[in-house]
């Protein structure tokens, strides 16, 4: 599937900005809290996350409807559009130095991501043809893990020592500025459900789609699929930095050449199991995924269980001479490699299942299990730690 068509790349290009400042913030936001003083730091920066998945809770299933009813390329060009003025927001609070506003735009980003979720993928296949989804979706997939990766490390980066204010915002704009450009250039598709009606009870839109998904079991198991999914990559994420600091003793330059690993193997698994496919849906990709998964995983607490980390931290030459690093490496790269294996396949699995009628609905609904299973996901981890 050629990357440059014009039905694919403005989509591809929308969804990367967008995933790179919506993590560019969030990071710049955590280092302002961490470094800046506020009282309450560690309470802020769980807050920080909360509010920004708590969107896809509770708006998920209108942008599900949205999209359903509307033409998706318009609606997501005005939520582009609105994105601009919420990255604006962003910009007054850099240069106040307000937690609340920054706050605010971050809730502002979150909401447009959770309205923005449904179409994205819901799209694809009103562009596509169903032999083109596998690999569509390994290239959102391994392109959103990249673009979390960017956005994350040019935040922190750019946030040390209160960072250049100036430079942060002009970022923060450009960005959105960029989402909104490549949204114009999505082709229209025209509605899929013209007579559906927008229900005004957010809450029960979100439970009958939520009902629908339950009701058809090919849809439920790609939904908890994609879930787990998710739900392992938060995981990993979450825990990868600690086990690289205080098990392995390395510094935070060791810390983001893992996470890089781990984002470009995510990309490598994501091609791998559209080249198995070549254009069909072939669900033993799913199963061999999962059970590397779990082995990759094994091996990985196996290895690191009991050992004495190096003293001091130490960057990424000492740490890649010594066994250990070297062996946490390939697991990391092996989990998300299998990670790309599993996902790609049963999310177009799901997209071509779902009727056009309710397509965007149907991924909205996958949206909130997501949710879900991040959100108790972290709550377990933070438990068990």
């Amino acid at each position: 599937m050629p990357i440059l068509s014009r039905k694919f790349l403005p989509l591809f290009a929308c969804q990367f900005f967008a995933a790179f400042n919506d993590n560019f913030l969030k990071t710049a936001l955590v280092f302002l809290i961490l470094f800046g003083g506020a009282s309450g730091g560690a309470a802020l920066i769980t807050l920080a996350s909360a509010i920004f998945i708590a969107p896809y809770f509770f708006l998920s299933g209108l942008g599900g409807e949205l999209a359903d009813r509307y033409d998706k390329a318009r609606v997501a060009q005005r939520l582009k559009f609105a994105e601009i003025a919420v990255a604006g927001i962003a910009v007054i609070g850099f240069f106040t130095h307000s937690i609340a506003i920054l706050f605010a735009a971050l809730a502002g980003f979150g909401i447009i991501a959770a309205l923005f979720g449904p179409i994205k993928y819901g799209i694809l296949p009103d562009h596509l043809a169903p032999e083109q989804l596998p690999a569509a979706n390994a290239l959102i997939e391994g392109a959103t893990f990249i673009a979390i990766l960017a956005g994350t490390i040019t935040g922190g980066i750019t946030a040390r020592n209160h960072g250049d204010m100036a430079f942060i915002s002009i970022l923060v704009m450009a960005f959105a500025l960029a989402c909104w450009l490549s949204a114009l250039a999505i082709p229209p598709t025209g509605s899929g459900a013209p007579d559906l009606k927008i229900r005004a009870n957010i809450a029960a839109s979100t439970g009958a789609m939520l009902r629908h998904l339950r009701s058809d079991r090919r849809l439920w198991w790609g939904a908890l699929v994609t879930s787990w999914f998710w739900l392992v990559g938060i995981v990993a994420l979450s825990l990868l930095p600690p086990l690289v600091k205080l098990q392995i003793g390395g510094d935070e330059d060791t810390v983001t050449v893992y996470l890089v690993i781990f984002s470009v193997a995510v990309g490598i698994g994501s091609g791998l199991a559209a080249l198995i496919a070549r254009g069909r849906i072939v669900l033993r990709t799913t199963l061999t995924g999962a059970v590397l998964l779990g082995l990759f995983a094994l091996d990985l607490g196996i290895a690191i269980r009991g050992i004495e980390p190096m003293s001091g931290a130490h960057g990424p030459r000492d740490v890649f001479s010594s066994l250990i690093g070297c062996g946490v490496a390939c697991d990391l790269a092996g989990l998300a490699i299998a990670g790309g294996l599993y996902i790609v396949p049963a999310f177009a699995a799901v997209q071509t299942w779902a009727g056009t009628a309710v397509r965007a609905r149907t991924i909205a609904a996958v949206n909130v299990l997501n949710a879900a299973f991040m959100t108790g996901a972290t709550v377990v981890v933070a438990v068990l730690q």
